[in-house]
């Protein structure tokens, strides 16, 4: 399979590495300010791009990918305010677009443990829940994609809560998400339950970025040649 690398940073390499490992061909790579290379045939030859970015670029880089005809799995959070501009693209315009706030198995596994917790526990009102997430100082969104997804599927099913806010809470209908960032943590996400009598915790840490590179490359294979709007349910089937 082609690949394009949209982004070249740390998750950028080591995304090539995995998938060279895995028998693709890296076809084009994109880092900042190389914009002209959407245009170019090495980057129209690939059957996806993997794009890695930040949140004020990963718009734009969405657009000209799908104008160049080239799927795109993406990683990239603090975007999601134009999902809805995607989402259409793919309904209406015949674009393909993978997307996964985290692409560790683990932590997607964490994602269905959790729906399954919030779900028990909204029938007891006596547990207050709050949410934790730790990353690498380098990180630029806060919370985590991963975490707002978390506190999402939270709301979804724990009728006491109705949203989540960043580092403090005014009410009691809201979540409370706290973000810390901590020299080269990969990613820590805990979601605790506490009553006056105890605590029930569930976490998932990440061990390097590798996990995060090869959902991704996994992804990528499975994206190619599908169209419409994908994501990790899709893949993992849960």
């Amino acid at each position: 399979m082609n690949i394009a690398l949209i982004g070249y940073g740390k998750m950028g390499h080591e995304i090539e590495k995995i998938a060279r490992e895995r028998g693709h061909t890296i076809v084009c790579i994109i880092d900042l300010n190389e914009e002209n290379k959407f245009d170019s045939p090495e980057f129209k030859r690939a059957d996806v791009a993997i794009e890695f970015t930040s949140p004020q670029s990963a718009l734009q880089n969405y657009r000209r990918a799908f104008a160049a005809g080239v799927p795109v799995v993406s990683g990239t959070t603090g975007w999601l305010e134009h999902l809805d501009e995607i989402k259409k693209a793919c309904q209406n315009g015949g674009n393909t677009f993978f997307y996964a706030s985290n692409f560790s198995l683990g932590v997607n596994i964490f994602f269905a443990v959790n729906r399954y917790l919030a779900k028990i526990m909204n029938g007891f009102p006596a547990y207050d829940v709050r949410l934790e997430e730790t990353h690498h100082i380098h990180k630029l969104d806060a919370p985590s994609g991963t975490a707002i997804t978390l506190a999402e599927e939270i709301l979804a099913s724990l009728d006491r809560k109705r949203e989540w806010k960043l580092d403090r809470v005014d009410r009691e209908d809201q979540l409370l998400v706290k973000a810390f960032r901590k020299e080269e943590v990969p990613g820590i996400h805990a979601v605790t339950y506490e009553s006056e009598e105890d605590v029930i915790r569930i976490e998932h840490e990440a061990k390097s970025r590798r996990g995060f590179a090869l959902g991704a490359v996994v992804a990528a294979e499975f994206t190619a040649g599908k169209n419409g709007f994908l994501g990790m349910q899709d893949l993992l089937n849960f």
